[in-house]
């Protein structure tokens, strides 16, 4: 009873051969991909795009606790830091409109690296791309129990443009992208520990004559759960956005739990998921990832000048505001939390009024067909800085490797209509994982966004690739002249990855090539 339950659950038992291929192939790939993300890290040796913040803010973390103004020498503040001066920060706080926790990732580096140290600068992010490529592998092996298309995902990441450019660049949408990441490889892991568990004690109680409790039994502490919440916790402070992860993934995770009770025949599977599975894992995923989320601001806590450190001094709780950090309501909180509240207030008043122009701002329409890419940094040197012909470009270009995301986005449509009409679970979850990254941004096309922010559902746009894929390569008892043809297709399809890999390298990592060769790369108007 106890193999046919966890069967029902889990599906077919997987051999000790698969189990290590599924660990050892995406592994493999990480190897390869942080080999390629970690070369000359350090080009351009020179602040790009954001990083003229959040690197600067990093270090300013580090030396202060807090983030200090920067722009004391104006333009020349990036020169100076670049050449390892850290005398750029005034006396007073900076506002900024993103939490800490990716700034100390960031600043932490630099400290061992130096400020000087364009690696440095980079290198924290660069880890996070590359453990990323193992991740989203252990997640496709938990979705499909395939070691072959474990590592296919783990392949499609490490040869996909928009999460190599920002595995490469200290900006902190890559950290947006890995802590979701592996909270979901977290919560795949709970899933398939805790429909062991359940198999194991509803199989025992029936084998020894006895009859299951009608809300099923309880599942224990379920670690996974815990580190998923630690991990979206810390995606949450780094930005703001990673919070729809923990809404959609908090209810996914309760979803499965209710499957679960149901599949292994617990009688009130309803009551029994909510009292025993939905209750604790809000405590879980919500308390420690906003205790998580408030440890991050551990150096405004302790400092004196931070940005509005005070406000609640000067701010008493007595006013009749209602639901606001000096309404008398709130006299209760601590001082310290009511002025950290009263600077979230600021701090999403001045990111949602950002609608300034900028040549490369995109709507989120665009996305996931990649048509206005960004452009972090471009240079025409001349002869004397590396080009051998008359006009060379030397560029790093926030491009997604088009055939992925082009194949991904008929992918997704076939994801939808396998969740909705199929009741795929494993289909849900990656349009779930989409639709939390993307959906958001919807309710603000009139601000100044750009196409690099959908690096944060790059994970989901691949595993709805091997979803498909997994579909052309066919059913292990498929007809051998099927599974030749699904191999092919396959093969063919990951060979072209890499090819389009290999052509975009340049304008990924700000090769100096000729002029004609850059314009050979800008396939659409619109990518210029």
């Amino acid at each position: 009873m106890r193999y046919q339950l966890r069967r029902r659950l889990l599906g077919r038992p997987r051999t000790a051969r698969e189990k290590l291929w599924a660990w050892l192939g995406p592994a493999l790939v990480a190897l390869i991909g942080g080999i390629l993300r970690f070369w000359d890290l350090g080009r351009p040796h020179q602040l790009i795009f954001d990083e003229t913040y959040y690197v600067k803010e990093g270090w300013s973390l580090i030396q202060y606790g807090i983030e200090r103004q920067q722009n004391i020498f104006g333009s020349q503040s990036d020169n100076l830091f670049t050449m390892g001066s850290p005398q750029v920060y005034g006396s007073q706080a900076d506002f900024v409109v993103h939490p800490p926790f990716g700034k100390w990732v960031i600043g932490f580096f630099e400290w061992i690296f130096g400020i000087d140290s364009s690696f440095g600068w980079r290198v924290g992010v660069a880890l996070a791309g590359t453990i990323a490529i193992y991740l989203i592998g252990r997640c496709a092996w938990h979705l499909f129990r395939s070691p072959l298309l474990a590592t296919l995902a783990s392949i499609l990441l490490c040869f996909e443009g928009t999460a190599f450019v920002m595995s490469r660049v200290s900006i902190l949408d890559g950290l947006v992208m890995f802590w979701p990441l592996a909270a979901f490889a977290a919560l795949l892991a709970d899933r398939d520990r805790s429909r062991r568990i359940l198999a194991d004690k509803v199989a025992a109680v029936r084998e020894s004559g006895g009859s299951v409790a009608a809300l099923g039994p309880w599942l224990g502490w379920r670690p996974w759960r815990w580190v998923a919440a630690v991990c979206l916790g810390l995606g949450m402070a780094t930005k703001w956005s990673d919070g729809f992860y923990l809404a959609i993934f908090g209810l996914m995770t309760v979803w499965w739990d209710l499957g679960a009770r149901r599949a292994a025949g617990v009688r009130n599977w309803i009551a029994g998921t909510f009292l025993k599975d939905a209750l604790p894992a809000m405590v879980k995923l919500v308390g420690v990832s906003v205790l998580t989320y408030l440890l991050c601001w551990i150096g405004w806590f302790r400092s004196d000048d931070g940005y509005d450190r005070h406000w609640a001094a000067a701010n008493p709780a007595t006013q009749d505001s209602g639901f606001s950090p000096d309404s008398s309501l709130f006299a209760w909180l601590p001082d310290t939390l009511r002025s950290l509240w009263q600077y979230h207030i600021e701090m999403y008043n001045s990111a949602k009024s950002i609608t300034s122009e900028h040549p490369y701002m995109s709507n989120p329409w665009s996305w996931i067909l990649q048509t206005r890419p960004t452009s972090f940094f471009y240079e025409s040197p001349g002869k004397d800085a590396g080009c051998t012909v008359d006009q060379c470009s030397k560029a790093v270009t926030s491009l997604g490797n088009p055939l992925i995301w082009w194949f991904g986005a008929i992918a997704l449509v076939i994801c939808i209509f396998y969740w909705l009409f199929g009741r795929d679970w494993r289909a849900g979850a990656i349009v779930g994982g989409v639709m939390a990254g993307w959906l958001p941004w919807f309710s603000y096309q009139d601000r100044t966004i750009f196409t690099f922010y959908s690096v944060v559902f790059v994970p989901y746009i691949v595993l709805a690739c091997v979803f498909v894929l997994g579909l052309v390569l066919g059913a292990p008892d498929a007809s051998v002249r099927r599974v030749r043809a699904g191999r092919i297709a396959v093969g063919s399809f990951t060979v072209l990855t890499v090819a389009l890999f290999v052509f975009f390298w340049p304008i990924w990592t700000a090769q100096v090539i000729p002029y004609t060769h850059w314009q050979a790369r800008m396939w659409l108007p619109s990518w210029i």
